[in-house]
């Protein structure tokens, strides 16, 4: 249905592909499935339009959501550090850190969070952790200055602040070669019901 609303969408606005200046895709990590098909949807729309392809990190997105919220309305919490996590499944996490400016302090991984996970930041430095993987992770991470941010949401309309930046920075991806952030392998699982439900 995706290729669907993007049609009913510009057609609401009396406007066809060609005419964009971009399009942008959140480039992941994320689910396997889902990225796969927001990518090839994006692609195929900047092939056929003939306009740049914008690839935005999700855990960037992400950071840039929270950032003018509550989050940032205190002066302690501007010199936070900012790590938003993703569920990866298999007691697994996506996530990356990021200062107050949006700068990636750690890169982008695919860890189990234990205990020791963050012992190399000292725990007079604030962490905000956010995110459907911090929920996941918070009986885990025990450290002073953990602030979980539970009522953070992700979305698409997160991702408008980056966007604009690769956009005036022409930094486009190559429409033929540009694939998604997986980070992990595609891992299939056997269906608990057959194709008859039983």
């Amino acid at each position: 249905m995706l290729t669907v609303f993007i049609e009913e969408i510009l057609r609401e606005h009396g406007m066809r592909a060609r005419e964009l200046e971009a399009i942008a895709v959140s480039k992941g990590p994320g689910s396997y499935t889902g990225l796969r098909i927001g990518v090839s949807v994006a692609k195929g729309i900047a092939y056929g339009a003939a306009i740049p392809l914008i690839g935005i990190e999700t855990t960037l997105s992400m950071f840039w959501g929270i950032a003018g919220s509550k989050y940032f309305s205190t002066e302690p919490e501007v010199n936070s550090l900012f790590c938003p996590m993703l569920d990866a499944r298999r007691m697994e996490v996506y996530y990356a850190i990021y200062d107050s400016g949006g700068n990636k302090i750690k890169n982008i991984s695919a860890d189990i969070i234990t205990e020791d996970t963050f012992v190399n930041i000292p725990e007079s430095q604030k962490i905000i952790f956010f995110g459907d993987g911090a929920i996941k992770c918070k009986e885990v991470i025990n450290r002073k200055n953990a602030l979980f941010a539970t009522d953070y949401m992700i979305s698409a309309s997160h991702m408008h602040k980056p966007v604009f930046q690769a956009f005036k920075d022409h930094r486009f991806e190559d429409v033929a070669y540009f694939e998604p952030l997986y980070l992990k392998d595609f891992i299939t699982s056997k269906p608990r019901k057959n194709i008859l439900g039983k």
